[in-house]
C-alpha cells in the first residue's frame, strides 16, 4: 500500500492500522446487519409451500433475476416451474436464520430449494443468482441456447453481470446513496466504472437485439434488473440523472423492450416489500396471487 500522510487521509488524520478490527457502528445504512463472520444468529426454519420449487428471496435486482425467469418459464408453458416465493427481510436479519443459512451458507438472497430434482432423491439447494438461473434453464431446457456460440455468448454475458454489478451496487450505489458521508473520490471512482459498463452494454446492444444475439436468454434476465433498473431511473434516487443514463440509447431500447414483457412485470412484483402497493406481492404461491393478493388489494379487503 502506498504510504500517505495522515493529513491527506479521510477522515483527516486517519492512519491504516496494521490489523483491521471490527467497528460495529460502521457501515452506514447497513451497520445493523453487516458483520465479518458467517453462520446463523437465530434458530428459524424456512417455510415450505405446496410446489417443488421453493424460493427464498427479496425483490432486489438479484432476487428479481430469478422471479423473472420463473415467470417466463410459466409463460412459455413449463407448468412444473410453479413455485412458492417467500420474502426474506434482510433488513431484519432473516438471512441469518438457521434454515436460510442451511440453504445458503453465504446468507445472501436469493436461495432456491428444489424438492423434485431430476433423478429424484433429496432436495437440491441452489444459491447465487447465476447458479439458480443456470440450474432452472437446464432443468427446463429453456432460455439457454444449445448452439455452441450462442450458448458461450450467454455464459459470457451472464458472468459479466456477476463480475460487474458489484461495482454498480456495492461500489457506486453504496457510496452515492447509502454511505454516511459523501466521499468524492469513492463516488468518482465508481461512477466512472459504471459509465464504462454502460458503454460496454450500449456498444454491444447497438449490434444485437439481446445480450446473446437474436434470442432472449438468462443473460438478459441477469443484466436487466441491475442495468435496466438504472436506465429506468429506479435505482439509487436520482442516480440516473447523475450518470446521464438517457444518453445510452441502445441500452434504453433494450431496457424498454424487456420491461414490456408481461412475465418481467410479474417477476418484478414478487417479494417486493416497498413502493407502489399495486406492485407489491409479498408472497407468491399461485399465478392468481397477482390478481388478488397485491398489497393494494389486501388493503381494500
Amino acid at each position: 500500500m502506498t504510504e500517505k500522510s495522515p493529513a491527506d487521509n479521510f477522515p483527516a488524520g486517519y492512519e491504516v492500522p496494521k490489523v483491521w478490527t471490527w467497528d460495529k457502528g460502521n457501515g452506514g445504512a447497513f451497520a445493523s446487519i453487516n458483520r465479518p463472520i458467517a453462520g446463523p444468529t437465530q434458530d428459524k426454519d424456512l417455510p415450505v409451500g405446496k410446489h417443488p420449487l421453493q424460493l427464498y428471496s427479496l425483490a432486489t435486482p438479484n432476487g428479481v433475476k430469478v422471479t423473472i425467469l420463473l415467470e417466463e418459464l410459466l409463460a412459455a408453458g413449463h407448468a412444473e416451474a410453479e413455485y412458492d416465493a417467500w420474502p426474506i427481510r434482510i433488513g431484519d436479519g432473516e438471512q441469518f436464520g438457521s434454515g436460510f443459512v442451511a440453504a445458503n451458507p453465504n446468507s445472501k438472497i436469493p436461495a432456491l430449494m428444489d424438492h423434485a430434482p431430476k433423478g429424484g432423491g433429496a432436495p437440491v439447494r441452489v444459491f447465487e443468482s447465476a447458479s439458480i438461473l443456470l440450474y432452472l434453464a437446464e432443468k427446463f431446457g429453456a432460455f439457454l441456447p444449445s448452439e455452441l456460440r450462442a450458448r458461450a455468448e450467454t455464459f459470457n454475458w451472464l458472468f459479466w453481470q456477476m463480475g460487474s454489478a458489484p461495482f454498480l451496487g456495492g461500489g457506486f450505489g453504496h457510496f452515492y446513496a447509502y454511505a454516511p458521508v459523501h466521499i468524492k473520490y469513492a463516488i468518482d471512482r465508481y461512477a466512472m466504472e459504471v459509465k464504462r459498463q454502460l458503454d460496454v452494454l450500449d456498444r454491444h446492444l447497438a449490434e444485437n437485439q439481446f445480450m446473446a444475439g437474436a434470442d432472449y436468454t438468462i443473460a438478459d434476465m441477469a443484466i436487466w434488473p441491475w442495468y435496466g433498473g438504472l436506465a429506468q431511473g429506479k435505482q439509487y434516487g436520482d442516480a440516473g440523472t447523475f450518470l446521464d443514463v438517457q444518453s445510452y440509447t441502445n441500452v434504453q431500447r433494450w431496457t424498454a423492450e424487456i420491461a414490456a414483457r408481461p412475465a418481467v412485470k410479474r417477476g418484478r412484483m414478487v417479494n417486493r416489500l416497498n413502493g407502489d402497493p399495486s406492485e407489491q406481492l409479498h408472497e407468491r404461491h399461485d399465478a392468481s396471487d397477482f390478481d388478488t393478493k397485491t398489497q393494494d388489494k389486501i388493503g381494500q379487503a
